[in-house]
């Protein structure tokens, strides 16, 4: 079992994100702290980030942005991104297995796990480009 040492940065770092729906960037993070009256450096946030990525409290995103986003759900699901707006949602979908096959003999990895990112245009876009 991992040991996870949680000082008060990392705690506040790590409530930011689990209360999140928006799958904050390093940047929303520091400053919801700020609003929450923290003044934290940003190698702090960017550190604690990288320690509760470590100890898989929560995700790294790596979306096709400049910028990773964070989820503190840790478990199997992926992601889809409005081409618009860049709202990030949830897809709770499974992956196909018969993928993870077919990655694996095209490749030849041995493959373990794997994020899918779908693009689209959200439905709060949609309306807005209808009128």
């Amino acid at each position: 079992m991992k040991t996870i040492n949680l000082t008060t940065q990392r705690q506040a770092v790590y409530d930011v994100v689990r209360e999140a729906e928006d799958h904050p960037t390093a940047a929303d993070v520091m400053n919801r702290l700020v609003e929450r009256g923290h003044s934290f450096a940003y190698g702090t946030v960017y550190n604690s980030l990288r320690y509760l990525t470590e100890k898989e409290m929560i995700r790294e995103l790596k979306l096709g942005e400049a910028a990773s986003r964070y989820d503190a759900r840790t478990d199997d699901h992926q992601h889809i991104v409005c081409e618009i707006c860049g709202k990030v949602g949830e897809v709770m979908t499974p992956m196909p297995e018969e993928w993870m096959t077919r990655v694996a003999e095209e490749t030849g990895y041995e493959v373990h796990e794997a994020h899918i990112v779908v693009e689209g245009v959200c439905a709060e876009c949609r309306t807005k480009r209808k009128k």
